[in-house]
């Protein structure tokens, strides 16, 4: 079992969190309660950056629909950073590439929002 380190910081009109670890059955509950602890608001837009995340099982995508779900009825957004060929081909394969908006940086996101 690897560790998740979950922090979180505003750029730009984003409340940016950072993963650095797998996030999988075990660290899905943490991740969770993380989300709903970093996101004081469902209208904010929130940016869950990936970069760091090698390996990203169904149940930690269950965990970022879930709490995209949340934003978006809260008048929010929560849009993802991926530069790993290996997660962005799990979105793909779910049809989540569709869903959420997907960034190659935290700078691009930042910069599309502009």
């Amino acid at each position: 079992m690897t560790d998740l380190d979950i922090s979180g910081s505003d750029e730009g009109d984003f409340t940016v969190i950072r993963l650095v670890g797998d996030v999988d059955v075990s660290a899905a509950a943490r991740l969770r309660d993380a989300l709903a602890r970093l996101i004081a608001d469902p209208a904010e837009k929130v940016l869950v950056d990936l970069t760091d995340v090698p390996f990203l099982d169904s149940t930690g995508l269950g965990v970022l629909v879930g709490r995209l779900k949340a934003q978006r009825v809260g008048g929010g957004d929560l849009a993802l950073v991926i530069q790993s060929e290996r997660l962005l081909r799990n979105f793909r394969i779910t049809g989540l590439d569709r869903v959420f908006n997907i960034h190659a940086s935290v700078a691009d996101a930042v910069a599309a929002d502009a």
